[in-house]
């Protein structure tokens, strides 16, 4: 190749000036050994190209690192790129990490749920056991009573047949006396044949004297078959029910991926989730049929969660999607299949639905102009019942215009009246009650308010309610016709007059028809609860608790429902009994009290009983009470009874 004349002399300054260089860096190197020198100028000069091609070279500073080599540029390009690389694996490293521990909470949280199905399933089972046995023992106790009443009446009418029979020959012996006393013989021969013929006959007559019953009752052995079912079923967890898949949410979808979220409106117990999809085409070619192919192939995806991210899906296509939850007993029905969109098509339907939900919106606001506000409820204080723990309050709407909901307001107030600043709300209460929870030794205001699509009426009445004690009324509807409640509603009467006859056949199966009683209105929470009784000492009374379904046709304390405290008058003495199931321990009582408190504790299963102006203990009753007990009053003989309760129960009764 030819080379121009005028860059010859160029090529060869380039080589000698790259000679030198080397040179100069060898001769640095060793007379540092090894070490980096410092030179102050160097002679090594840059090189720039004029216009005219010519070279012109400057001094310049050797302040300026040296010139490193190609093969170390290579080594640390290499090094960055191994750094960048390991960065990237440690990187993925933490965000895998990070993935797997949000997994292992939410399994936590699963197992968590889990347990609590099955802890509730547990105790529902052990309630479902308890009340199927004792279910039985009552069948089986009113079949021996059932038993006990036959075997006494057989008893009774061959015990009837022998008084009989012994009073015919008692009869006979005394004819036959007075014949043989018979002076007159004329008289002798008349009465003798007819008394001849009598006895004849009752000696002719068969009297068994073999019981008429077995002594022994029947024992059949109890089937427990259902129990022994429900027991062997506590260790099977049912199948769980057909899962909701929730309405697309927006911006839970790109143009290739869906977030699916379902729910699971059950205590069922779930070991995971199986997620089925598959697109639906309405472009797709026909088959032979004619039939076009609106369903592609099915996939699936197991999960442990309730959401799911589905990837690798078509843009702007439309998804059908349906889940199944499945344990160790089996797989639950599918739920109703729901449609899902990817890509631009789903914001277009999310658009449409938000709109659609605006209007609705709208609609709604429009109705509630329209609709008008409901007028205050009416709180019923006298049927409102506390305790210590909670208040139950009771209302009636009075309302024409429709009501949706209740929102009871309460405010705690101070020893010296003095309002509290804060207030709280219980809203949505569908019905006319409400049981709110309090703080014990406070006293709180008390109003409601009705809600309808209009908005929220004015406030009721405002009630006061103490948690110092446990406060309830006599429930009218229970009381004997004999009683008689004072307008207070707390001191019971029992007069010795005649009932018109209306009264008398008037039929009320709450009320009690045997027992002169009635029962009280306690609130339905399981704590500790105390009231007073104010009685005199030419009374025969009652008083204790019943359940709520005691019999109305029996004496308290003469079942398995009622737990009482009596007092009879006897010629001699003031006797009184603690009656539970027609059974009373023999105790004596030397000072009469004129005011008893009753002492009812739910957590202990402890009833009792004590002379409050002694502050004497008289007896105490130990049953768990399974079911909600009331406060129960009776009086054997006419005179009266007051109630005093809302009252702070004294040190001594609970300890």
């Amino acid at each position: 190749m030819d080379r121009n004349p005028s860059t010859v002399p160029l090529l060869m300054d380039l080589h000698v000036i790259t000679e030198e260089a080397e040179s100069r860096r060898e001769a640095t190197r060793m007379a540092d050994g090894g070490g980096r020198a410092t030179r102050a100028v160097s002679t090594f000069q840059r090189f720039s190209v004029d216009t005219d091609e010519s070279l012109c070279f400057e001094p310049c500073e050797d302040n300026l690192p040296s010139p490193i080599g190609a093969e170390d540029v290579f080594k640390v390009a290499d090094t960055e790129s191994d750094l960048v690389t390991i960065r990237s694996q440690l990187q993925g490293k933490v965000t895998e990490m990070e993935n797997f521990a949000s997994h292992l909470e939410e399994i936590f949280l699963t197992l968590e749920e889990n347990f609590g199905r099955q802890e509730q399933n547990l105790e529902q089972h052990y309630n479902d056991v308890l009340q199927t046995l004792s279910q039985r023992y009552d069948d089986r106790a009113a079949g021996l009573e059932e038993e006990k009443k036959g075997k006494l009446e057989a008893l009774y009418k061959q015990l009837l047949a022998c008084g009989q029979a012994m009073d015919a020959s008692k009869e006979l012996i005394e004819t036959a006396q007075d014949v043989y006393r018979c002076h007159d013989k004329r008289l002798f021969l008349k009465a003798v044949m007819p008394a001849i013929r009598r006895i004849e006959e009752f000696a002719d007559e068969q009297v068994d004297l073999t019981l008429a019953t077995s002594l022994e009752f029947n024992a059949p052995l109890a089937d427990l078959s259902d129990v022994k079912t429900m027991m062997d079923s506590i260790n099977i967890v049912p199948a769980p029910s057909a899962p909701v898949i929730n309405p697309q949410a927006p911006n839970s979808a790109t143009q290739t991926s869906l977030r699916v979220c379902w729910s699971l409106f059950s205590d069922d117990t779930v070991e995971y989730y199986e997620l089925y999809y598959r697109p639906v085409l309405e472009d797709t070619p026909a088959d032979r049929t004619g039939a076009p192919h609106a369903f592609l192939s099915v996939s699936g995806v197991k999960v442990m969660e309730t959401h799911c991210t589905v990837t690798d899906l078509l843009p702007n296509a439309q998804y059908e999607l349906w889940v199944t939850a499945t344990n160790t007993t089996g797989i639950s029905p599918a739920s109703e299949k729901t449609l899902y969109m990817t890509g631009d098509a789903c914001c277009s339907r999310i658009s449409e639905s938000l709109a659609r939900l605006a209007s609705e919106r709208i609609a709604r606001l429009i109705r509630t102009s329209l609709s008008p506000v409901p007028s205050p409820p009416v709180i019923k204080q006298r049927e409102c019942t506390s305790c210590p723990e909670a208040a139950l309050i009771r209302w009636e709407s009075g309302n024409t215009n429709p009501v949706d909901s209740y929102t009871v307001e309460l405010r705690e107030t101070g020893t010296d009246a003095s309002e509290s600043g804060i207030a709280e709300s219980v809203v949505a209460v569908p019905t006319c009650q409400c049981l709110i929870q309090l703080q014990t030794g406070r006293r709180y205001l008390i109003c409601v308010r009705a809600v309808n699509i209009g908005g929220p009426s004015g406030r009721s009445e405002v009630i006061t309610v103490s948690t110092t004690g446990t406060l309830f009324s006599l429930l009218e509807d229970t009381a004997h016709p004999c009683l008689s409640i004072s307008e207070d509603g707390s001191t019971i009467f029992y007069e010795e007059e005649e009932l018109p006859i209306s009264a008398m056949a008037l039929e009320d199966n709450n009320a009690f028809t045997r027992c002169v009683a009635v029962l009280g209105d306690l609130i339905p929470v399981r704590g500790r609860h105390y009231w007073e009784v104010e009685v005199d000492d030419g009374t025969e009374f009652r008083i204790g608790v019943a359940s709520g379904d005691t019999e109305r046709n029996s004496y308290l304390g003469a079942n398995n429902t009622s737990w009482c405290m009596r007092h009879i008058l006897t010629p001699s003495r003031h006797k009184y009994e603690f009656l539970h199931n027609g059974w009373s321990p023999d105790l004596r009582i030397t000072v009469n009290p004129v005011r008893i408190g009753v002492a009812l504790d739910y957590e202990r299963g402890t009833l009792s009983f004590f002379n409050v102006a002694l502050e004497q203990h008289l007896h105490t009753f130990q049953c768990h009470f399974h079911n909600h007990v009331q406060p129960c009053f009776g009086l054997d003989n006419p005179g009266a009874l007051t109630v005093h309760n809302g009252i702070e129960a004294p040190n001594y009764t609970f300890i």
